[in-house]
């Protein structure tokens, strides 16, 4: 790895600096170039939140900054504002479950073989009556609800997995092209469950999902055998006197014949009741309780038992008629322990800064990126189960080094500036906007006294002149300035007036601070392994630099500041990937905090929450009489109501009860 000294730095900035607006140096280029073949190599890991590399691109930033000439102590004497934050879960040293009914009847369960843990609950033990929960849906709107009418409070539920008549493409919890119906989402029976006030819950898999693994073999078996078919018209039809055909004929109905006896073979070995790996489904999320996954045939003794009916035969009345079989599993009950230990992994911010001179100096205009991406892929990849490494060159790899060319350029000014210039590299904004949430929660310097948040996120791969600007409407001059400097660049602008969106600018825009997020536009290797050093436009990128460096040193220099603007209709940015089934509420939530609740940064200007007196800072606890733990909660509650309905909604408002009433709107 090549590192540019100061001084060389310092003599390529100063022949940049005679070049015309809108033309690129070559050195520029090179040194983009460089620091993005680093961070985006296959040595960092996919500078995923807890692998090395990502520390190891926290130093390269942190030292490319001293490099630059900036100070890297305000943070406590280093450049690193560290935090730690949860990142997984591993098993405790403790988990048993046992089933005990009338008489003394004790049914002991073998962790692996009978039952999992599920790493999504919590640890606890448990010592409560069992129910029958069947499918734990709550759909009021197709008139079918498990639990209503059921006192499941303290009691241990049994959960059927996935929907009724699942197979049916026009049934109630049909989804279209292949997906899934969001009854079926784990989540959503989770929240349903503990919002009830049950104690802990036992997955079990559902029978006609196995029925299906089943048919789905026999079709493969089934299809293999035509090929077989095919194979023998092949040999027959071979020239007799030809030796060499007759013999590769043989060899492809050898090979087909083989394919068949193979596939026959696993159909009578499809596992219909694989238990849920620890770990699959990620962590809790302040869950209700403990959570376990339990075979067919445990339920099936207690069900035989006390209902008199295997799950088969009660997965297929409510099948038949679609009426909860819901039912309390009188005399037994679940015993056992749940131990869940969360990870926690420490992350931190890099920050460094040009101090101010004269009148203004307290005054704090931030720029920022952040450095992270998603390691090895996960959740977060659009390539699932691909685990290779995600370099993200463009996201964040491209802003990241416009981050470190902007402090080597401010660095080397003679001319001091008016404001205070807090260069701040992000972590953690793949799982959230979780280090520019902590920064605002513990800011280095007042919020009160940031005019402006300046973001980078992907802007590597300028195409068509098309750079997307966000935030355009957060400030009154912020539109008027963009469109005079473009002048020269000539860029094809598109300006989104909005301050919320899916990077680090909306922990800022939520603190009433103006905002800009620069932005070249996603592409197909977005989150994939493909997004890779060799498909970045450098030479565009440099000039989306060039235009970044005259908005950021206008900002400073300026005699007037940034007016904040509330633009109105937006927030709820976190629940996008839900879908628009839901009504507006206008919240943003803060992910970095993990207080049992949904936690909120902020609130959407003119939004309902904000109408309904609800604040950044505030925690959901209940939301029209559903308990609130995490933001899946929230979702999934936001769902039951209607645009125009009226909620009342209970808050955390520092440790005191709070009750609001807030009218939904139109989700847009």
């Amino acid at each position: 790895m090549r590192r540019l000294v100061v001084s060389c730095t310092l003599a390529l900035l100063v022949v940049a600096g005679s070049l015309a607006w809108g033309e690129v140096a070559p050195e520029v280029v090179t040194r983009l170039t460089s620091d993005l073949k680093y961070l985006a190599s296959d040595e960092l890991e996919g500078r995923g939140v807890g692998t090395n590399g990502l520390n190891v691109a926290a130093d390269y930033v942190a030292k490319a900054f001293k490099d630059a000439g900036l100070n890297v102590t305000t943070a406590g004497g280093d450049p690193f504002q560290e935090f730690t934050m949860t990142t997984g879960a591993q098993l405790g040293p403790t988990n048993t479950l046992n089933l005990v009914g009338p008489g003394g009847k004790r049914i002991e369960l073998a962790i692996d073989k009978d039952f999992q843990v599920c790493s999504f609950g919590a640890s606890g033990t448990i010592n409560a009556e069992l129910v029958f929960g069947g499918y734990a849906i709550d759909a009021k709107d197709d008139k079918y609800q498990d639990l209503e009418g059921t006192d499941v409070k303290g009691k241990v539920l049994v959960v059927i997995r996935k929907t009724p008549r699942q197979g049916d493409p026009h049934g109630p919890f049909a989804a279209g092209h292949g997906g899934q119906s969001r009854h079926a989402d784990l989540r959503s029976k989770i929240s349903n469950a503990f919002g009830r006030g049950a104690a802990a819950i036992l997955f079990v898999n559902d029978v006609a999902s196995g029925k299906k693994e089943i048919e789905q073999a026999k079709q493969r078996a089934k299809d293999a055998a035509e090929t077989v078919v095919d194979a023998a018209a092949a040999l027959l039809a071979a020239d007799a006197n030809n030796a060499e055909a007759v013999k590769s004929a043989r060899e492809k109905l050898d090979e087909a014949v083989k394919k068949v006896q193979q596939l026959r073979d696993a159909v009578t070995k499809v596992e219909t009741d694989v238990l849920m790996k620890f770990g699959y489904a990620g962590f809790n999320q302040n869950v209700g309780g403990p959570i376990f996954h339990v075979t067919q045939a445990a339920v099936d003794q207690v069900l035989q038992a006390s209902l008199k009916k295997t799950l088969a035969a009660l997965e297929a009345e409510i099948d038949q008629d679609l009426k909860p079989r819901t039912a309390v599993l009188t005399g037994w009950k679940a015993e056992g322990q749940a131990s869940v230990e969360l990870i926690k992994t420490e992350v931190k911010n890099v920050i460094a800064v040009i101090e101010g001179q004269g009148a203004l100096a307290e005054e704090t205009v931030i720029i920022g990126a952040h450095y992270d991406h998603i390691g090895f892929g996960g959740q977060n990849s659009l390539a699932p189960g691909v685990k290779d490494v995600h370099n993200g060159a463009d996201d964040n790899g491209s802003g990241t080094v416009s981050l470190i060319e902007l402090a080597r350029r401010f660095g080397a000014r003679k001319e001091p500036l008016k404001r205070r210039l807090v260069f701040i590299a992000f972590t953690a904004e793949e799982s959230g906007l979780i280090g520019s949430a902590r920064y605002c929660t513990e800011p280095i310097y007042p919020l009160d006294k940031t005019i402006a948040m300046i973001n980078m996120d992907m802007v590597g791969r300028l195409k068509d002149e098309k750079l997307i600007v966000y935030g355009t409407g957060t400030a009154p001059h912020w539109k008027t300035q963009l469109e005079r400097l473009n002048g020269a660049s000539k860029f094809e602008l598109v300006m989104k007036p909005e301050g919320f969106g899916p990077s680090d600018q909306s922990s800022f825009y939520g603190k009433k601070i103006p905002v800009l997020h620069f932005f070249t536009g996603t592409h197909g290797e977005y989150h994939r392994p493909g997004d890779d050093w060799n498909l970045i436009n450098y030479p565009g990128m440099a000039r989306v630099v060039d235009m970044i460096e005259q908005v950021t040193l206008e900002t400073v220099q300026s005699a007037e500041k940034p007016q904040y603007v509330e633009v109105k209709g937006s927030g709820d940015q976190a629940q996008a990937r839900s879908g628009s089934s839901r009504p507006y509420f206008g919240s943003i939530p803060d992910l970095g905090n993990e207080t049992p609740g949904y936690a909120l940064s902020g609130v959407a200007g003119g939004g309902p929450a904000d109408k309904g007196g609800i604040k950044g800072g505030d925690v959901i606890v209940e939301f029209g009489k559903n308990k609130i733990s995490n933001l899946d909660d929230f979702d999934l509650a936001l769902r039951k109501f209607k645009a125009g309905e009226e909620v009342e909604v209970i808050v955390l408002r520092k440790g005191e009860r709070v009750t609001l009433k807030v009218t939904l709107g139109q989700s847009k």
